[in-house]
């Protein structure tokens, strides 16, 4: 392996076990991660507002860093709350995929200030508004409040019932925007070549890091883009088959098992200092 210097974390099913917490034996190892003098990064498919508390969790707030937040489409620094960077989906394939889902009776649903905007109450946005701690807003006319444009759109549904509507929008949309699911439950809809690997590319290029010395660690199919990118993509053991498949490893443990400290110790850790 080559010598890592930038680590980067989704946090769902990955570093956060199921109550939503990092352990302390999670933060404890990753503070020795940054003695190492290895970056942490966290990549998640979380708001900025959801990432806010992790990142202060684990102290990122302290120093330079940065967040990749909503899935690659926004980067923000860790310690200032600063954009830096921003892609928005084109507004006209926005509304086609709108009109697409919801003549199949799906809603929809986007992020914006800390507040989840739904088309329609549904069990999946009071699941994700659990998940996030977000407030939740219905829109009456919620295809002229997309026309406002956005980063990305969420498919909220039936896992079963969202795999032909994902097959129907890659038929149909699938040059125009990027098209994924994150949980099971939701169908991710983002700029085209938007991903957290290309955010990731960016943070890399800002920080002076070669992509050979990035670890991504990640569970879900929002991860193959930076799994895929970094140098030593890794797989969580409780991930999805396919992101198993792509991942040069697939840690030895689950996320209600400390998953990442676990992987990080033998990986990154073993024969270095261990400071204080």
């Amino acid at each position: 392996m080559n010598e890592i210097t930038l680590l980067a974390l989704d946090l769902d099913d990955t570093l956060l076990r199921e109550d939503l917490t990092i352990s302390f034996h999670t933060k404890n190892v990753l503070k020795r991660v940054e003695e190492a003098g290895i970056i942490v990064v966290l990549a998640s498919g979380r708001s900025p507002k959801a990432m806010e508390r992790y990142a202060r969790d684990l102290g990122l707030h302290k120093r330079p860093g940065y967040l990749v937040c909503n899935n690659g489409t926004t980067i923000q620094e860790s310690h200032t709350g600063t954009i830096v960077k921003e892609f928005f989906l084109p507004i006209e394939a926005s509304l086609a995929v709108f009109d697409l889902v919801d003549a199949e009776g799906f809603p929809v649903q986007i992020y914006e200030d800390g507040t989840i905007y739904v088309s329609r109450r549904n069990e999946y946005a009071d699941i994700d508004q659990k998940l996030t701690g977000l407030r939740q807003v219905v829109v009456d006319n919620f295809r002229s409040f997309l026309a406002a444009g956005t980063q990305k759109m969420v498919i909220p549904g039936d896992p079963a019932l969202l795999k032909p509507l994902e097959v129907l929008l890659k038929t149909f949309i699938g040059d125009r925007v990027t098209i994924f699911t994150s949980k099971p439950y939701f169908l991710e809809i983002l700029p085209p070549a938007t991903g957290k690997g290309e955010a990731l590319a960016v943070v890399a290029q800002m920080l002076g890091i070669d992509r050979n010395q990035v670890m991504a660690i990640g569970d879900s199919m929002n991860d193959e883009s930076m799994i895929r990118w970094a140098g030593y993509g890794v797989a969580m053991l409780n991930g999805d088959p396919r992101i198993k498949a792509i991942a040069k490893a697939v840690t030895g443990r689950t996320n209600e098992e400390d998953g990442v400290a676990d992987f990080v110790e033998q990986h990154l850790l073993k024969g270095k200092a261990h400071a204080g």
